[in-house]
């Protein structure tokens, strides 16, 4: 999933392409790049950011969704908790939501989603953006994050959405310490049980400079070491800035995966013999 951010302030790529004419093209590369899916938003949701009216944020997605969704054939999603920006959007030629507020945001949005019979990503967040990063607290923040996540499924199904459209997202930085996302990271398997794909977004989040350094490039190295440990305990999709390295990198990562499958007739030790 790669990220098309218009707004004038995103934590990564804030402004650069808040104009359509800098937007467009961008999504184009993206695909070309090799993205599966484009995830357009126009509302940043970087820590303490402030919500932005939905009249301001259809201005700034919908000619570029419009546009998109003419150029290419791969699927576009709108990131939104709003559900008259998510209508407009799905108009427009979107056809994936991607609701950080897990449908909590806007009581409209679930039959929204419903009705419109589209996939939909559900994710955690501790707070709102504005407080999410106010010393959040957990006991157990893989168990807390499941269950969330298991009773989010359980009220979209509620609302008339189709379990099979359902897509689940740890929210990694939403509401987390850098020992909080690692442990979500580490421990990715236990929300295989949910029995729904799972996003997972770490791409250049502060975690990453934390542990390694300010920097434009620690970050983006940081972010392939931890799309490899996310791929490798579970995660069905990644959503990141940076898609040509990332299709490398999961070409790596699949390569690991499925090597052992092509020895599996050769015995699990040697043989004492050679000891």
């Amino acid at each position: 999933m790669g990220i098309l951010n218009i707004t004038p302030d995103s934590f990564s790529d804030g402004s650069l392409y808040f104009d359509k004419e800098d937007a467009v093209p961008h999504g184009e590369a993206l695909a070309a790049a090799g993205a599966d899916i484009i995830d357009i938003g126009g509302e940043s949701s970087r820590p303490f950011s402030r919500p932005v009216p939905a009249e301001e944020e259809i201005r700034r997605v919908v000619p570029v969704i419009e546009d998109l969704s003419r150029r290419l054939s791969v699927p576009i999603s709108i990131d939104t908790t709003k559900a008259q920006v998510a209508a407009r959007a799905l108009e427009a030629g979107a056809v994936i939501v991607n609701d950080i507020g897990a449908l909590r945001f806007d009581s409209a949005m679930a039959d929204l989603v419903a009705d419109a019979d589209v996939p939909v990503v559900l994710m955690h967040m501790k707070g709102t953006p504005k407080t999410m990063q106010i010393s959040p607290q957990y006991e157990d923040v893989v168990g807390e994050v499941r269950a969330f996540l298991a009773h989010a499924i359980h009220r979209a199904g509620e609302a008339g959405i189709n379990r099979n459209k359902i897509i689940v997202d740890p929210g990694i930085g939403f509401g987390k310490t850098v020992t909080h996302n690692l442990c979500l990271i580490k421990d990715l398997w236990a929300l295989q049980s949910l029995g729904v794909p799972v996003l997972i977004g770490p791409s250049r989040k502060s975690f990453i400079s934390k542990l390694l350094g300010s920097g434009d490039e620690r970050r983006k190295a940081g972010t392939q070491a931890v799309v490899s440990a996310a791929a490798l305990n579970g995660a069905h999709i990644v959503r990141v800035h940076d898609v040509e390295g990332t299709r490398e990198t999961l070409k790596l990562v699949d390569a690991i995966r499925n090597a052992g499958r092509v020895h599996d007739h050769l015995p699990v030790s040697p043989p004492k013999a050679i000891l």
